[in-house]
C-alpha cells in the first residue's frame, strides 16, 4: 500500500515510514521540508495522490491557547484532501485520557482533532498513547531549577517511542477501526517518583519535592492518563529504557 505519512519527519513519523517501508509498503514522509503547508492546504494534494492510507503525525507548534486553531485549520484542510484524493483509512495519533482534562488547552486540542476525524466521513482510526519516555526530561524541566525539582504525583505510565510507531505501523496497515486503540508502557509511576528515578539514573542529586500544583500535570484528576482495559501494553521499561 502507498502511505502519506504527515509530519514523517518527527520522532514518531520517521520511525512509522521506516517500519511500513521495511515491511514492503511506500510510505512517504510529508513536513514542511518537503513543500506541505497544513495551514494553508499547499502541496496536500500532491502528497496524498494515489495514497491509500494518510497518517497524520503533525504537532501545534505550541501548547497553548492557539493550538486548537491549528487543529480545526489543519485538519479540515487534511480531511478535504483526503476527500478528494478518495483515501481510504485515515490515521492520528493522540493522548490517552485527552478528553478528560478540559482544562489544558493542548488536551482540548487534541479532543477537538479526534472529533474532527471522527465525524469526517473517512474511514478513520485513532491511537491514542501514554506519556513519551523521551518526553519525561522535558516534563522535569518545566518545574526545576538549579536546587529542586517540583513534581505532582500524578500517576504517569511512560511508554517508549518505538513501541508508539509500532503501534501507528500496525494500525496503520490495517483496516480502519473507525475507533480508539490505547497503547501505554508496562508500569505506572506517580510523577513524582518517576522524576527521583530519572534524576537518580542520570546523577543528578537535586530532590524532587512533591507539589501537588506544579507543572501541567497538576491539572489532572485521578489516573486518567493510564490506560484502562482492552488496551495493549508495550514491553519496553522505563528502567531497561533509562539504561
Amino acid at each position: 500500500m502507498k502511505f502519506a505519512i504527515i509530519g514523517g519527519t518527527g520522532l514518531i513519523g520517521s520511525q512509522v515510514v521506516r517500519n511500513l517501508n521495511e515491511a514492503g509498503h511506500e510510505a512517504v514522509p510529508h513536513s514542511p521540508s518537503t513543500g506541505v503547508d497544513l495551514l494553508t492546504g499547499q502541496g496536500l494534494d500532491a502528497a496524498l495522490d494515489g495514497a491509500d492510507v494518510v497518517v497524520n503525525l503533525s504537532n501545534s507548534p505550541t501548547f497553548d491557547d492557539a493550538s486548537p486553531a491549528f487543529f480545526q485549520t489543519s485538519m479540515d484542510n487534511l480531511v478535504a484532501a483526503a476527500k478528494k484524493a478518495g483515501t481510504g483509512h485515515f490515521v492520528i495519533l493522540s493522548i490517552v485520557g485527552v478528553d478528560q482534562v478540559p482544562e489544558l488547552d493542548y488536551y482540548r486540542a487534541k479532543t477537538l482533532q479526534e472529533d474532527i476525524l471522527k465525524s469526517s466521513g473517512v474511514p478513520y482510526s485513532i491511537v491514542r498513547a501514554t506519556q513519551f519516555m523521551e518526553f519525561v526530561g522535558a516534563v522535569l524541566s518545566w518545574t526545576s531549577d538549579e536546587n529542586t525539582v517540583r513534581l505532582p504525583s500524578t500517576p504517569i505510565q511512560p511508554i517508549a517511542a518505538a513501541d508508539v510507531a509500532a503501534a501507528v505501523s500496525e494500525v496503520s496497515a490495517g483496516k480502519p477501526l473507525n475507533g480508539t486503540l490505547d497503547v501505554g508502557g508496562p508500569d505506572v509511576y506517580p510523577l513524582d517518583e518517576l522524576g527521583r528515578i530519572t534524576l537518580s539514573a542520570k546523577g543528578d542529586t537535586r530532590p524532587v519535592t512533591n507539589d501537588e500544583t506544579a507543572g501541567m500535570f497538576s491539572a489532572v484528576r485521578g489516573d486518567v492518563l493510564t490506560t484502562k482495559d482492552g488496551a495493549r501494553i508495550a514491553a519496553t521499561r522505563y528502567l531497561d529504557w533509562l539504561k
